[in-house]
C-alpha cells in the first residue's frame, strides 16, 4: 500500500460496527455523512506510516513475500478519490513497479500469457482476470472483507481491433539505455534545423531531456529477430550476433531466411554451453529508426555511399513523430555516430474535418479528395495546404471553400495573365527573340523596371524561405507577386499592348511580361507544378529544357533590383488602395471621375515618391488633380485626447487637468506630435508635461466635401463634390463598360472596329454627345449614332435603360 508523505491520515472507529479504519482525513466526508458517525482515534502524516506492516487481504503470497506487505510513500498518491491509500501491484502499474523496485520489493505475476490466473490463485485459476472481477467481490463479501461496493466510470484501455479489455503488465524486455544518453541526444538535437523552431527547441528537447530507457523488444511473431543468443544455464552469458556470417560461423548452419521461424531453431554451442535466441522481436520503431543504414545493408555494403550522404538533408513528418520516428532516428544515430540522422525537418500538423473533428469514413465529415481535385485542380489543393498553418505543425480544419479561394485568387489570375500575353502576341505576331536570355536590359518604362525588380525581390524571398524550409512563407510570397502582376502591372500596361503601332515600348512590354511569366513558372513550379508546366511548355523556345521541372531554379537578378522603385510603387499602391477604400465607403464607383485627391505625409521621401507617381494615382483613382501636402490641416480638423492607459498610472489625480490641456492642443501642435517630435503643456501648478505621440489619441474630423482615410505615414482625402461635367464623364465611363461587355458577348476580336447605334433617355444622350470621342476611342467605334427605337441589346446604366446595336465595320 502507498500513502502520500504530506497527506493527513487518521485512524477512525466506525460508530455502527466499531471497526477501525485508516484513511486520509480529507476523504472522511466521502464515507460518512456527519462527524457523529465516527470517532477519530489517531491523526498523523503519511510519512509517519511508512514501514508499518499489515496483513494482506488475500493470503496467497504472504509467506513468500514477508517484507512486501508494508506501507510505502510516493507523490503520485492524491486525495481526489478513494481512501487516499493506493493499493500497489508492481506487476500491473508503472508507478507501482517503480515504487516497489526502489524499495527492493519483488513483483509477483499470477497471470499466464493469456491473462488467466495461474494455480498460485487457486480460487480463480484458469479464469481471465477481468472475468473474475465479480467472483473476487463475492469472495471478499463472504469473508467479511468488503466494506463498501460501488460502480465508477473511468477510462480503461481496450484493443482497437477486438474491443478486448487490456491490462498493464510488467514483463521482461530488452532496453536501450537512453537515460545515459540524454546529454548526447540534446547535442544532436541542437544540430537539427526544425520548422517550426519551437518543436525542436521546446517539445522535442523537453522530451529528450526526460527520455526514459527505450523498450525495444516485442512479444509477437512478426518483426526482426533480436540477435541475442542466451546461455540456457546462465542468463547473464549472452552472445550478440553482428552479421549473418557470424551466426553461420558460430552455429555451423547455413542461414537462408531471417524470419523468426527460421532463426529460432538455430543454436550456438561454444565451450560446452548451449545458447538459444531470446524469443522477442524488435520494436518496429527500432526498424524505422535504423532505416538510413538498413536500407543500404550498411556497413556490409555501400559503406562509402551511406557515410557520404549522412546525415540526410531533409525529412518531413507529423507532429506526433516527435515521440516516434524523429525520436528513434536521433536515438540510434546518436548511439552509433554521435550525430543526428537528419539536418532539416518540416513538421506538419493534423488535417482535421471542417467541424474540427478527426476525418472519419464513418462520419463522412470530409469531401471526396478526387472530387475536390476534379473541381478545383490538384494545384489548388496543393497550394491551399502549403500556404496553411499545417506545414508549421499546427492543425488545419480543412475547408473546400479555402481550395476554391486559392483557385480564384491565385491560379485563375495567373492563367489570365498568360492568356493576356498569348492573345495580344498572336494579334501582333510577336515572338520572343531566340536564345536563352529573355530579360529586357534596363527597359525605359517604369512599370517594366518595377515588375522586374519585384520579380528579383520575390526570387530572393522565395530562395530565402525555401532555404529555411519555411513553405508557408514561400507560398505567401509568390501569391503576393501574382496580385501585383495581374492587378497592377498588366492592368496599368494594357494600353501599351492595345496600341496599333509596334514600337519599342510595346516590344519591351511583351519582352517583360514574357520573361516574368517564364521565370515565375520556374519559381512556383514546386508549389503549383501542373499549371506552371502547362504555361512553360507553351512559352518555351526550342533550346530551353522540355519541362519546367528540368530547369535550374532561378537565381536572383541583382541587376534588376531597384529597392527605391519598389518602395515608391508600394507607397503609390497604398495611396491608391486608400482612395479605393474611400470610394467604396461613399458608394462612388471608380468610373465616376472626381475633381481632386489630396495626399498627405509628414515624411518628405514619401511626398517625393507620391509626387513622382501622381499621374498614376490620378488615373487609378479617376481624379482630375492630385495634390501633395505635408500636414493634414487642409483635410481634417485635428483634435487630441489623453491616452489614459499611458498617462493615467503616472499622473493620477492630475489627469483631469492634463486631459483639458491636451484637448486644448491646436492643429499645429498636434502636427508636431504626428511628425515624431514632442510638445509640452503646462499645468496650473507650473509643472510642464512633455508629450509624445503615444501619449495622446489623435482624432480626425473631415472637412466639408472631403472623405479621409489614413494608413501609417500616408493620409488620403477625396473631394466627393460633383459638378455637371464630372457627372457626364461618369456616365460615359459606364457606357464604355457596358459596350465592352457587349463586344465580349458578341465574340468580337479585340482588334475589330465597329459601328454603334443607340437609343436612351436624356442622360445617356447627353453623355454620348459630350464624351463621344472618348467612348469611340475606348470601344474602337468608327461611328456612334443616335437612332430612335433602335438597339438590339438593352442595358442598365445607373438605374435607367438604354439600347445599343453593335456591328463589325
Amino acid at each position: 500500500a502507498c500513502v502520500g508523505d504530506d497527506i493527513d491520515y487518521c485512524l477512525v472507529r466506525d460508530g455502527d460496527t466499531t471497526d477501525v479504519y485508516l484513511l486520509a482525513k480529507a476523504r472522511l466526508e466521502a464515507y460518512y455523512k456527519s462527524e457523529s458517525e465516527y470517532t477519530i482515534l489517531i491523526e498523523c502524516k503519511g510519512r509517519e506510516l511508512v514501514g508499518t506492516e499489515y496483513e494482506p487481504i488475500f493470503p496467497y503470497f504472504a509467506e513468500e513475500r514477508k517484507n512486501a506487505f508494508r506501507i510505502l510513500s510516493d507523490d503520485f498518491v492524491t486525495t481526489s478519490d478513494g481512501t487516499g491509500i493506493v493499493h500497489i501491484a508492481p506487476a500491473y502499474g508503472e508507478d507501482d513497479y517503480r515504487v516497489c523496485r526502489e524499495e527492493g520489493i519483488e513483483l509477483v505475476d499470477p497471470l499466464d500469457e493469456d491473462g488467466k490466473f495461474t494455480s498460485e490463485v487457486p480460487e480463480f485459476a484458469g479464469q481471465f482476470c477481468k472475468d473474475a472481477d465479480k467472483g473476487i467481490i463475492r469472495h471478499l463479501k463472504q469473508n467479511g472483507k468488503l466494506i463498501q461496493q460501488s460502480t465508477i466510470v473511468h477510462s480503461y484501455p481496450f484493443c482497437e481491433r477486438t474491443d478486448t479489455p487490456l491490462i498493464y503488465r510488467a514483463i521482461e524486455a530488452w532496453y536501450v539505455r537512453v537515460e545515459d544518453m540524454r546529454e548526447r541526444l540534446l547535442k544532436s538535437n541542437s544540430e537539427i534545423r526544425w520548422m517550426p523552431e519551437y518543436v525542436g527547441e521546446k517539445r522535442f528537447a523537453n522530451w529528450l531531456a526526460d527520455a526514459k530507457d527505450w523498450n525495444i523488444s516485442r512479444n509477437r511473431f512478426w518483426g526482426s529477430c533480436i540477435p541475442l543468443w542466451i546461455n540456457t544455464e546462465d542468463p547473464s552469458d549472452i552472445i550478440c550476433i553482428g552479421s549473418v556470417a557470424e551466426l553461420e560461423e558460430l552455429s555451423g548452419q547455413k542461414v537462408t531466411d531471417l524470419h523468426k521461424q527460421f532463426i529460432d531453431p538455430i543454436e550456438i554451442r561454444r565451450d560446452g554451453k548451449v545458447y538459444r535466441r531470446t524469443p522477442e522481436v524488435l520494436d518496429c520503431w527500432f526498424e524505422s529508426g535504423s532505416m538510413p543504414y538498413a536500407q543500404h545493408h550498411y556497413p556490409f555494403e555501400n559503406k562509402e555511399k551511406v557515410e557520404k550522404s549522412f546525415p540526410a538533408e531533409f525529412i518531413a513528418e507529423g507532429l506526433d513523430q516527435t515521440r516516434g520516428w524523429f525520436y528513434t532516428l536521433v536515438v540510434i544515430s546518436t548511439a552509433l555516430f554521435d550525430r543526428p540522422a537528419f539536418r532539416n525537418v518540416i513538421v506538419n500538423g493534423l488535417v482535421l474535418a471542417e467541424d474540427g473533428r478527426k476525418m472519419s469514413k464513418r462520419l463522412q465529415n470530409y469531401p471526396d479528395p478526387m472530387e475536390v481535385i476534379d473541381s478545383y485542380g490538384a494545384d489548388a489543393l496543393r497550394l491551399c495546404m502549403l500556404s496553411s498553418p499545417v506545414v508549421r505543425a499546427e492543425d488545419l480544419r480543412f475547408s473546400e471553400a479555402a481550395v476554391r479561394e486559392v483557385m480564384l485568387t491565385v491560379l485563375l489570375p495567373l492563367w489570365n495573365s498568360y492568356s493576356f500575353l498569348v492573345t495580344y502576341a498572336r494579334v501582333d505576331h510577336w515572338r520572343p527573340a531566340s536564345g536563352k536570355a529573355t530579360c529586357p536590359v534596363n527597359p525605359a518604362h517604369v512599370l517594366d523596371r518595377w515588375i522586374l525588380s519585384r520579380l528579383s525581390a520575390t526570387t530572393a524571398d522565395l530562395r530565402s524561405a525555401m532555404d529555411a524550409y519555411d513553405l508557408q512563407k514561400a507560398a505567401t510570397r509568390f501569391t503576393g507577386f501574382i496580385e501585383d502582376l495581374t492587378n497592377w502591372y498588366i492592368r496599368r500596361s494594357r494600353r501599351r499592348f492595345w496600341k496599333s503601332s509596334n514600337d519599342a515600348d510595346k516590344d519591351e512590354a511583351y519582352q517583360t511580361l514574357y520573361h516574368v511569366l517564364l521565370t515565375f513558372c520556374k519559381l512556383a513550379c514546386p508549389f503549383i507544378p501542373f499549371i506552371t508546366e502547362n504555361i512553360y511548355r507553351n512559352l518555351r523556345s526550342e533550346e530551353m529544357p522540355e519541362s519546367v521541372h528540368l530547369c535550374d531554379y532561378p537565381e536572383i537578378e541583382e541587376e534588376s533590383r531597384d529597392e527605391a522603385l519598389n518602395i515608391r510603387m508600394s507607397r503609390t499602391m497604398r495611396a491608391v488602395s486608400l482612395g479605393r477604400y474611400l470610394r467604396s465607403q461613399t458608394s462612388l464607383k471608380i468610373r465616376q471621375p472626381l475633381s481632386r485627391a489630396l495626399l498627405v505625409s509628414a515624411d518628405s521621401s514619401v511626398r517625393a515618391d507620391l509626387l513622382e507617381m501622381s499621374s498614376v494615382i490620378a488615373d487609378e483613382l479617376n481624379v482630375k488633380e492630385v495634390l501633395i501636402r505635408a500636414d493634414e490641416q487642409e483635410l481634417v480638423y485635428l483634435s487630441a485626447k489623453p491616452n489614459l492607459k499611458k498617462l493615467g498610472p503616472k499622473y493620477g489625480k492630475k489627469m483631469r487637468e492634463l486631459g483639458r490641456a491636451i484637448a486644448a492642443l491646436g492643429g499645429e501642435e498636434i502636427n508636431v506630435l504626428l511628425n515624431g517630435r514632442n510638445c509640452t503643456v503646462q499645468l496650473a501648478d507650473g509643472e510642464e508635461v512633455c508629450l509624445a505621440l503615444d501619449d495622446v489619441l489623435v482624432q480626425r474630423d473631415e472637412r466639408e466635401g472631403l472623405t479621409v482615410a489614413n494608413e501609417g505615414d500616408i493620409t488620403v482625402a477625396l473631394d466627393t463634390r460633383l459638378d455637371d461635367a464630372l457627372i457626364l464623364e461618369g456616365w460615359a465611363r459606364e457606357i464604355v463598360s457596358k459596350l465592352q461587355n457587349l463586344r465580349k458577348e458578341l465574340k468580337f476580336e479585340v482588334t475589330d472596329r465597329i459601328h454603334i447605334e443607340y437609343d436612351g433617355p436624356s442622360e445617356v444622350r447627353a453623355a454620348i454627345e459630350a464624351q463621344g470621342d472618348y467612348i469611340a476611342s475606348e470601344t474602337l467605334a468608327l461611328s456612334l449614332e443616335f437612332v430612335q427605337n433602335s438597339g438590339a441589346h438593352e442595358v442598365e446604366l445607373n438605374g435607367v435603360k438604354a439600347r445599343f446595336s453593335l456591328r463589325k465595320a
